[in-house]
């Protein structure tokens, strides 16, 4: 079905909210090493916040959860001198989406920039699995092919990943392949 309604991109409705009322989600895989966290510090000092933090406003906790820009946040708490030059606030652009289609954009807005923390995604594959996302759904919205899928799956070890992944038959040994290998052994010997 499609809307009547013209879509408006949330980038055009920026709010200023105090960094107290803003939290960190618990399921970011995206990690930034020292040196380019320092340059993120440089960049948000010499040219201010040039892009919002994109949130998720939990009405329920008047709480604004974010979905991407946890480094950017991170800034404004660990260098003082950008925390009273912007006042304590933060530009936030809202978007109003579930958990599964958050940790979606979550994943979207990182892999458009970088690399991940390969433990911390495979726990998002496992609970996005357990919220009921299929491979096909992980695929899409994730930007993921199947054997990515299925690597991420297999760090985390857990067989209930695999419930639903239909399987070959293995091949199953008889009396006659055995004597026949250790003949071949005792030959090279």
């Amino acid at each position: 079905m499609v809307s009547s309604m013209k879509f408006v991109s949330p980038v055009y409705h920026i709010q200023s909210v105090p960094i107290e009322k803003i939290e960190p989600n618990t399921y970011n895989p995206n990690s930034v090493a020292p040196p380019e966290l320092s340059l993120l510090y440089d960049s948000i000092r010499e040219d201010g916040y040039t892009m919002p933090i994109v949130c998720y406003y939990d009405g329920e906790r008047d709480v604004y959860v974010i979905v991407d820009g946890f480094h950017r946040y991170r800034i404004m708490l660990d260098y003082p001198d950008i925390y009273e030059r912007e006042g304590g606030r933060l530009p936030v652009s809202v978007i109003d989406k579930p958990l599964d289609c958050r940790m979606a954009s979550t994943i979207r807005h990182n892999r458009a920039r970088g690399s991940h923390d390969v433990d911390l995604m495979s726990n998002i594959i496992k609970e996005l699995h357990e919220l009921g996302r299929s491979d096909a759904w992980l695929s899409k919205h994730l930007g993921m092919d199947r054997d990515e899928i299925l690597r991420l799956r297999q760090i985390t070890g857990l067989t209930a990943l695999f419930k639903d992944v239909k399987f070959g038959r293995a091949w199953k040994a008889v009396e006659d392949d055995f004597a026949e290998i250790e003949g071949l052994w005792d030959e090279d010997i």
